[in-house]
């Protein structure tokens, strides 16, 4: 029996670290290594010892043999990633487990003195950050972010029905509690206090803010009532404290999502699910209930290139595939759809379309009854229609331009980083100009994840941009580089605390994951969110007071 990764794989390569015998690639010495949709076991050398499965932080390594309906492709998609190479034996890499000891391990604690570093972010890429230098250095780290909630994308940006995905939070969670980690949620640097003032208090920051914003068509039409970003929607229903409840209006029986990123299956998904599938998640109250009197029975995804390149990974279509009471369908409009389809090999995405409905769509009709989800290859919208809201998107990209009628479109073409104040800003990257993760002529300022790299790569990446940062911070402490703080640690505190009377601890942090999950528990559920900030702080405030002394 062999193991094999499976959807939710998170590409962070923790497996990789274990495997006694090098089965699963690409690692990260590997060139593919970050380009893959996800990582491989090599059924030929897998020895069924289960250390990847035990290892793996989201629960994306099964044995073979255990492998659900939905999930036993991935027995075969693991297998023909290898088919064409011959298999490396256990020891024989150069790089054979070097990920085991990355770069900056080898800076040893005495070669610099005891630091102070403050990450801006508790998303996965500030997390990957704080857990290298809390194992690998006895430096004491601040955490610091805008919301009173500690987890970014991961509780914010991870659909509520991939709970398995979610799992990454809980590895980072044992860190915040740790004894040298000191948490300031819902402080806003910008805001609340400058980014010269945090840099007088740390030896070092870094920033892990990522890309807050989303990018824009530039269409006509754009901004119409009932035309949002996908940025918006995937906040909305995951119950950010910045987004009304009201939000989204989901009267519309077609929706139009431009995009055809995992973020825009992941919207489509959802707007198709059956809620009461989703009743059991952490999804918000107020999204579950628009859902279930919502009247969304279609939704069309815009593509402007072909099945071949499309954005969205495999694992995540195969998941449409299997999305119960929800028919898959490309509007075959233009005949290099179906030849794209037929011709493509057997590691081309565009052969997962094959056995999936296609026929060409009358968009004269409203939609048929049922729920679906509609590919619509070549095809870019080129104005959103209507007077006061959305009524129809009209498209391009063949030989005639096409009207959608549609009362909702969701734009999902990619994430942008935003300017921090105080830090250099690239407006055509809408990334912080750096070398190799130090802030460009700011000695002691870093950055880490996409608004170091751009929008690019999951959760797994940033361990990697993680490890890279941190690396060339501690060298630049070994070698005395970094400017020395002006005020002692304590002090920090008492500015954040005169500057906002809001500020949530660990302690607090603690207290709305005992009420969100106690919530949950009462009705079945893992969580039930809270949906605002007054709840958040109201919550952690009450809950410290109830803790034993």
């Amino acid at each position: 029996m062999t193991y094999a990764i499976t959807q939710t794989c998170c590409s962070d390569a923790t497996c990789v670290a274990v495997c006694p015998v090098n089965c699963i690639h690409p690692t990260p010495e590997e060139r593919a290594f970050g380009s893959t949709e996800m990582l491989y076991i090599d059924p030929r050398s897998c020895i069924d010892c289960g250390a990847c499965a035990d290892a793996c932080p989201v629960d994306a390594v099964f044995p073979v043999d255990s492998l659900s309906g939905s999930q036993q492709e991935y027995a075969a998609i693991n297998a023909a990633y290898f088919e064409d190479e011959a298999p490396e034996p256990a020891g024989d890499s150069p790089n054979f487990h070097v990920w085991g000891e990355p770069e900056f391990k080898r800076v040893l604690p005495a070669d610099f003195a005891p630091i102070r570093v403050a990450v801006v972010g508790t998303g996965p890429a500030g997390m990957y950050a704080a857990q290298d230098l809390l194992l690998h250095t006895s430096a004491e780290v601040t955490l610091v972010d805008r919301l009173p909630v500690a987890g970014g994308l991961v509780r914010y940006g991870v659909a509520p029905d991939h709970p398995t995905t979610k799992k990454v939070g809980d590895t980072f969670g044992r860190f915040h509690a740790h004894p040298r980690v000191r948490m300031h949620l819902g402080v806003d640097v910008g805001k609340d206090i400058t980014a010269e003032e945090l840099a007088a208090h740390h030896d070092a920051v870094i920033y892990a803010v990522g890309a807050s914003s989303d990018r824009r068509l530039g269409i006509p039409g754009e901004d119409l009532s009932g035309s949002i970003s996908a940025t918006a929607f995937v906040a909305w229903y995951n119950a950010h404290p910045e987004v009304a409840a009201d939000a989204v209006d989901l009267s519309a029986e077609r929706v139009v999502v431009v995009g055809n990123g995992n973020v825009a299956l992941d919207v489509a998904r959802i707007l198709v699910s059956d809620p009461e599938t989703l009743a059991g998640t952490d999804i918000a109250d107020h999204a579950l209930a628009a859902l279930r009197a919502g009247k969304v029975r279609e939704v069309v995804l815009l593509g402007r290139r072909g099945p071949s390149d499309a954005a969205y990974t495999r694992s995540e279509l195969l998941a449409l595939k299997h999305l119960p009471g929800v028919e898959l369908v490309v509007d075959d409009h233009d005949p290099r759809i179906g030849a794209d389809i037929e011709s493509a090999g057997a590691r081309d995405k565009a052969a997962d379309l094959r056995g999936v409905t296609r026929r060409e769509t009358d968009w004269s009709l409203p939609p048929a009854p049922g729920r679906r989800i509609v590919f619509r290859f070549h095809s870019a919208p080129s104005e959103v229609l209507g007077e006061d809201t959305v009524r129809a998107v009209r498209t391009t990209g063949t030989p005639e331009a096409r009207e959608i009628p549609a009362g909702m479109l969701l734009r999902a073409v990619g994430y942008r980083g935003a300017p921090i104040a105080g830090l250099p800003f690239d407006e055509a990257t809408g990334t912080v100009p750096h070398e190799n993760g130090r802030v460009t002529g700011m000695p002691g300022t870093y950055v880490v994840g996409w608004i170091k790299r751009g929008p690019s790569g999951g959760i797994g990446a940033n361990r990697s941009c993680a490890a890279e940062t941190v690396g060339t911070l501690l060298a630049d402490a070994v070698a005395g580089a970094l400017p020395a703080p002006s005020s002692p640690a304590k002090a920090f505190q008492r500015l954040v605390r005169g500057r906002n009377r809001q500020v949530v601890d660990a302690s607090g942090l603690a207290a709305i994951e005992r009420a969100e999950v106690a919530r949950g528990l009462r009705e079945g559920r893992p969580r039930v969110k809270l949906t605002t900030v007054a709840e958040l702080v109201r919550s952690a405030k009450s809950g410290r007071r109830l803790m034993p002394r």
